[in-house]
């Protein structure tokens, strides 16, 4: 794929990309520096890779910069392909240097970057070896690749190199991911976590220990000053990961992050999830650990608060939210079933994020 170096010069880009990076963070986390790190190497050995097969090196030395930039940002390493994707998405698009395609380029290469399974387009495969030949030199080597397929890559990598460095010997067995045992009471659990939360009264504010750990998964820097008064969908969120289910900050290809009731709504209307349910649809009836999504409850707008079913009874909910009434703090309260309720979301309990789609950056 042609691309040009027609919007700015190769130096200021790269150089504008490390500087927006270094300033992203406004609160430090142990082992950040480490994490830049390895951003810097990934993006030296993806800047080697290009020059070697002939394509634009620039373009993978901005890709390895930017593929964890959503741990540098948050200290978070979840979903780091889609997490990531995301964050540099809005970086870049501040930034205004680069092109539709150069854009597609960097964010697709970061989103699929886990996908060493498959064989992808020369940018893809050139972040996903550089990803290999960075923890195989790390002097951290705690992460390193442990299924047959990644150390096969790493080994056809250094050969390119011609490089003789010895490969651990490979697991004849293949893959040693094991396959996730889950929990069957799920739902129980995330009602548990919403009711000890939204108890602690939290207050949205960033001098609150509770509200900073609600925000974290966000990465804008101002995300404290983005959510207050508007943080109930991100009360759900952390109270979801916190109880192992886990969702990447945006839903590929969705408007929207889940920090906003729209994109659980979004989601869970979605055909692989099919989570959403009216009220007395087919004889559905809420229960603990349900999402319900309300409508008009404190505005014009439709869909303006969420928050999680603690109990049902009768014509009455139990729920634990965060900013209640836009209140901008947390508590548990009674809700009418016939007010205001637009329906429930009910997250199956063997539920786990699977993307299998052509994901779509611009």
């Amino acid at each position: 794929m042609k691309t040009g170096g027609t919007i700015g010069t190769r130096n200021n880009r790269i150089d504008e990309v490390s500087r927006v990076i270094r300033t992203m963070s406004h609160e430090g986390f142990p082992g950040q520096e480490e994490v830049w790190i390895q951003l810097v190497g990934v993006s030296s050995f993806a800047s080697l890779l290009a020059t070697r097969r002939g394509v634009n090196q620039e373009l993978a030395a901005i890709t390895g910069l930017l593929h964890g930039c959503y741990l540098y940002r948050t200290g978070i390493n979840v979903f780091p392909g889609p997490n990531s994707a995301d964050t540099a998405r809005q970086l870049l698009r501040a930034l205004q240097l680069f092109s539709e395609e150069e854009l597609y380029i960097i964010l697709n290469s970061i989103f699929v970057q886990e996908a060493c399974q498959q064989v992808q387009g020369s940018y893809e495969e050139i972040l996903k070896d550089a990803i290999h030949l960075h923890m195989n030199f790390s002097p951290v080597r705690q992460s390193l690749m442990k299924t047959r397929m990644e150390k096969v890559r790493l080994h056809h990598i250094l050969h390119e190199l011609g490089m003789t460095v010895e490969v651990d010997e490979m697991d004849s067995t293949g893959s040693t991911v094991e396959k996730q045992d889950y929990c069957e009471q799920r739902r129980s659990a995330l009602a548990d976590a919403a009711e000890k939360l939204a108890k602690q009264k939290i207050i949205g504010v960033p001098e609150n220990e509770y509200f900073r750990q609600i925000c974290q998964y966000w990465p804008d820097p101002d995300i404290h000053t983005i959510l207050k008064y508007n943080w109930c969908a991100a009360f759900v969120y952390h109270c979801c990961m916190q109880v192992d289910i886990k969702l990447p900050i945006r839903y590929p290809n969705r408007t929207y992050r889940l920090a906003g009731v729209g994109a659980w709504l979004d989601w869970s209307r979605l055909p692989e999830t099919g989570f959403f349910y009216l009220d007395q649809e087919d004889g559905f009836k809420p229960e603990r650990g349900d999402l319900v999504v309300y409508e008009k409850l404190l505005s014009d707008d439709s869909h303006d608060h969420i928050g999680i079913v603690l109990s049902c009874e009768g014509d009455y909910l139990l729920v634990a939210e965060g900013n209640v009434d836009n209140h901008n703090y947390s508590g548990i309260v009674n809700r009418s079933r016939g007010d205001c309720i637009l329906g429930y979301i009910r997250i199956s309990n063997d539920y786990q994020f699977h993307f299998e789609g052509e994901y779509r950056p611009i």
